[in-house]
């Protein structure tokens, strides 16, 4: 199995004034100019991924968005693992449905995406610490099979080298 974390683009920060439940917390305007091409980028590189999985906050949602329309990726669907404060544990169990061969996507948040990439790498959460920017990418490889620690680490990609990929 292929599995591409993916960070959200950049959002507002929080701000209870203004969205006093952050799940309604949305990309900035530049964030998501700048990951629309980012996932243009994104798409030169993956050609094809059989499923994206994202996390329904609405950054997450939209960013799962714009890599359906920029990037070539299939349409997102809603998964409550990848909510933000979410377990690792929780998303494999998500990913049980799906094949050995598939391409999956998961769009999710931060520090839940560095945990789930230690945990699927060394089976501790805690063990490895990524450095996923907003709209960050990696590629995990699963072998053989989905369990914590069965994971390698193909690349790790910043929008920076997307957008210029894209260019």
């Amino acid at each position: 199995m292929d599995l591409y974390l993916v960070r959200h683009a950049i959002a507002f920060n929080p701000d209870d004034s203004q969205w006093p439940d952050d799940s309604q917390r949305p990309l900035t305007p530049d964030g998501e100019k700048r990951f629309k091409q980012a996932a243009r980028g994104l798409g030169r590189l993956v050609r094809s991924v059989d499923v994206v999985l994202s996390s329904p906050f609405v950054r997450a949602w939209r960013t799962a968005e714009l890599l359906e329309k920029d990037a070539g990726w299939p349409k997102p669907t809603r998964c409550e693992a990848l909510e933000a404060g979410r377990t690792p544990a929780g998303v494999l169990q998500a990913l049980q449905p799906f094949t050995s061969s598939a391409a999956v996507a998961l769009i999710g948040h931060e520090p839940s995406m560095h945990e789930l990439a230690s945990y699927l790498l060394t089976a501790d959460s805690g063990h490895v610490q990524l450095e996923f920017r907003k709209g960050g990418v990696a590629r995990l490889e699963l072998t053989d099979s989905l369990r914590p620690g069965a994971a390698s680490l193909r690349w790790l990609l910043q929008p920076k080298v997307m957008r210029a990929i894209a260019s």
